[in-house]
């Protein structure tokens, strides 16, 4: 099987942006796996294309089956990747949490459109097999989602070294409760989320700077407890307090300013996470 190890590494990255979850996307490569375990070579003239319609195939199902059964179950925040602050994580392979979020308000076809083709460079003729539409269908699907993704989450600051001063003079200014500093680096319509679990009373969403601010403010006396990260490939922090983790917290910098904030603090969630990399 080592022809399906080579590719193993395309086929967990589309599953993770198709389903924003490491258990599922896990699952979709391992179903994935078995299926080409059952198949002949003979009938796989592009090995790389297959297994990835497979795996978009066994993704779709899963967003459908989400779609059927999804409930307000509150704030939800994506898994995050987290890396260490000096990783060199190309910032052409990096889809911040603020994206993966607007990814998972869109419609499974939406979704599998946009993330084959504007993330992996799949034809329109070769999606539109997998979700039974036209071309021209599939093509108005991913347009639709880009406008959607470009109007909720624009493309961060290309400087990680200019985004990692604003997220570290927001975390001066909530240690020092300074409301003014905070507003200062932070967009009028900045979007905090915070998903501590279903119906947990610290999985909130906060929209404007103000209120945003004010709950910085709150917050500060954990400040020193931030180590410095790279949460899906732009500068966020890990929060670790003397029993472990308590959250994780990516940051989207667009024109010097923070305009979404997005927050893990939910215990069994941290519990799974690698941050071996920020000693965690």
């Amino acid at each position: 099987m080592d022809a399906f190890e080579e590719h193993r590494p395309r086929l967990e990255a589309v599953a993770y942006r198709m389903l924003g979850s490491f258990a599922d996307a896990e699952d979709a490569v391992q179903e994935t796996w078995l299926r080409y375990s059952r198949s002949s070579p003979s009938e796989v003239d592009n090995l790389a294309a297959w297994l990835t319609t497979v795996v978009s195939r066994v993704c779709l199902n899963v967003l459908r089956s989400r779609e059927r059964r999804r409930e307000a179950l509150g704030v939800s925040v994506p898994d995050p990747v987290v890396s260490g602050p000096d990783e060199d994580v190309a910032v052409a392979d990096a889809v911040g949490l603020a994206l993966m979020v607007v990814l998972d308000a869109l419609t499974p076809a939406e979704r599998v459109a946009f993330v084959l083709h504007d993330l992996f460079a799949v034809p329109f003729e070769e999606i539109a097999g997998l979700v039974d539409r036209s071309p021209a269908a599939v093509r108005q699907s991913a347009s639709r989602a880009r406008r959607r993704v470009r109007a909720s989450a624009p493309a961060p600051d290309a400087s990680r070294a200019e985004q990692r001063e604003v997220v570290d003079a927001f975390f001066a200014a909530a240690r020092e409760g300074s409301i003014e500093g905070l507003l200062a680096v932070l967009d009028p319509s900045v979007v905090l989320r915070s998903d501590a679990g279903a119906g947990a009373p610290l999985s909130v969403v906060l929209d404007g700077a103000s209120a945003v601010a004010r709950q910085a403010a709150l917050w500060g006396s954990l400040s020193p407890l931030a180590r410095p990260a790279l949460v899906n490939g732009v500068p966020g922090v890990v929060v670790v307090g003397p029993r472990g983790p308590l959250s994780v917290m990516g940051f989207s910098v667009v024109g010097g300013r923070i305009s979404a904030i997005d927050v893990i603090a939910d215990a069994t969630r941290l519990a799974a996470l690698d941050l071996s990399a920020v000693g965690a």
